[in-house]
């Protein structure tokens, strides 16, 4: 039983995992940042399924944005696990704290935070990554929009 558990899980994570992929072939979105590549994205909720949302637990809501980011050393490719903090600031000068969890699928790390907005907000992401004595800051802006 737990072992049906665990495959069941993975299986969910898979899919998650190239839910986000297929976002990121079509508008991938990367900066070079010392000795990594750092992918970021941010999307709406609801194009998540019921049930990987669930299993993540995810809210899954037209008022919700992920926001997924990957760090992998430019030389070899590895992903990197790393500390991750970060905000997002709208034009009002609000700030949302960003809650980041670390998911691990096979060789790949993924950090995901849910943060709510308003239909078409503008935000303006800081997010600070270190590992020992390398820090990092990645830097985008990116308008929200509600899934209709």
């Amino acid at each position: 039983m737990r072992s049906a558990k665990l495959i069941l899980n993975k299986v969910k994570w898979l899919w998650l995992l190239l839910l986000v992929l297929s976002f990121q072939s079509h508008a991938e979105q990367k900066k070079t940042l010392g000795n990594w590549d750092v992918h970021y994205i941010a999307f709406n909720t609801t194009f998540l399924t019921p049930e990987i949302a669930r299993a993540n637990n995810i809210q899954r809501s037209s008022n919700n944005t992920l926001v997924n980011i990957s760090v992998l050393d430019r030389t070899s490719k590895q992903a990197q696990e790393v500390v991750i903090t970060g905000t997002a600031r709208n034009l009002l000068g609000n700030t949302i704290e960003l809650d980041f969890k670390q998911v691990n699928e096979g060789d790949a790390i993924y950090y995901l935070a849910v943060m709510p907005f308003d239909d078409e907000e503008h935000y303006r992401f800081k997010i600070d990554l270190s590992q020992q004595q390398i820090s990092q800051t990645l830097t985008f802006e990116q308008k929200l929009y509600k899934e209709q």
